[in-house]
């Protein structure tokens, strides 16, 4: 489980580092919150569902937002 933990919270500090802030923080807030989450929990299906946007709109999204993610 640690193993797994450490994963996680490595996983999230690069996608902290690597996501575009400024452009994050223009979005409207659904999306802002959406991404936000995706960025922290790294859980692309409730981020996506959130957004309100289809699977393939939000990972889209997600580029534009310069998050990494194993999920292009």
């Amino acid at each position: 489980m640690d193993e797994i933990k450490e994963y996680e919270d490595e996983a999230r500090e690069i996608r902290r580092k690597y996501a575009n802030w400024d452009f994050i923080n223009s979005l409207p807030p659904r999306l802002k919150y959406a991404v936000t989450l995706y960025i922290e929990k790294g859980d692309l299906r409730l981020s996506q569902k959130l957004s309100g946007l289809d699977l393939e709109d939000f990972k889209e999204l997600l580029i534009k937002c310069n998050v990494p993610t194993t999920y292009y």
